[in-house]
């Protein structure tokens, strides 16, 4: 059996949250997704659980940050291209995110983040194959 990853991130709005990831072109498996929590598909199995906060909360001994003061957690996904990571990051500030870095160019490697609308920052970066080939 493959292993999948599941990352938790609390959210204020799971509607809001869902609409938004929904906006960029993700998908919720319905099968884990309910009134307390949202299982966005971002890959074979990678998955990310919105969770409301009151829910999350029940996970953890420790207070909540404050996503929008602080950064505990970056969120970073491959992209295929250049292009690819330009799209999902335009997009991603098109419907509500504001800009994390506004881009690393190191020739074979480029990124660019976001963050979402609870303040978790998304890094996609794409990675020449040819630079990493053994």
């Amino acid at each position: 059996m493959a292993r999948m990853i599941f990352v938790n991130l609390p959210v204020k709005d799971l509607d809001r949250a869902k609409d938004f990831f929904t906006k960029l072109g993700y998908e919720f498996n319905p099968q884990f997704t309910d009134d307390n929590a949202g299982c966005l598909v971002l890959g074979e199995n990678i998955y990310a659980m919105l969770l409301t906060e009151p829910f999350f909360q029940g996970f953890s001994q420790r207070d909540l940050p404050d996503n929008m003061k602080t950064t505990g957690t970056i969120v970073a996904l491959s992209a295929e291209s250049r292009q690819e990571v330009d799209e999902y990051v335009d997009r991603a500030l098109a419907n509500g995110a504001t800009e994390g870095r506004s881009g690393v160019d190191e020739g074979s490697m480029y990124g660019r983040s976001f963050h979402d609308p609870d303040g978790h920052l998304w890094e996609y970066m794409w990675m020449d194959p040819s630079a990493v080939e053994g």
